[in-house]
């Protein structure tokens, strides 16, 4: 981590890279964020010019604000729990839907150092992004982060968050 930067280096050029090939691509990206709360975005406004390109950010740790502010049914949590693909695929649509970005990632998992099951262990943690018009549940994703500090876990899931909001060229974006 720099002076010049609140966030590790890497993190902070994978932003960058995100801002600039999202901006060459004239797209814009939105983040629904639950075990990061709130890294990714912090991440994208390190970066100057990021207004060009980061749309929102939604901040949905509970069970109930990914309910009401996304409109994630309860069901899914219910059935599924918070850390799992169905969750983090409706929070990525909820993104797209309450905002004008072309592209929409969710994270939720396992941050620990408690919460841990044997299904769900601590470093367990999932993604999903949703491309508007596009309907591909294989960008979904459940990762086993080894790292197993609070710290580490969130810095690896805001890493691979920001991954997953590069521009790829399978994207084809149709408006809402």
């Amino acid at each position: 981590m720099s002076d010049e930067h609140l966030l590790p280096d890497a993190i902070v050029d994978l932003a960058r890279r995100v801002v600039e090939e999202n901006r060459a691509a004239g797209r814009t990206v939105a983040i629904a964020e639950s075990c990061t709360g709130g890294l990714v975005a912090a991440a994208l406004t390190e970066v100057p010019g990021a207004s060009a390109v980061f749309e929102r950010g939604f901040v949905t740790y509970s069970n109930a604000a990914k309910q009401d502010v996304l409109n994630v049914a309860s069901d899914i949590i219910e059935t599924f729990g918070a850390v799992s693909v169905a969750c983090v695929w409706a929070m990525a649509q909820g993104a797209l839907a309450r905002s004008g970005a072309d592209v929409a990632v969710a994270v939720s998992g396992v941050a620990g150092p408690d919460g841990g099951t044997a299904l769900k262990p601590v470093g367990t943690v999932v993604f999903a992004r949703a491309v508007r018009g596009q309907v591909r549940h294989e960008d979904t994703e459940l990762r086993k982060f080894e790292e197993h500090s609070r710290a580490g876990v969130r810095r690896a899931a805001t890493l691979c968050a920001l991954e997953l909001l590069l521009p790829r060229d399978s994207d084809t974006i149709t408006s809402a």
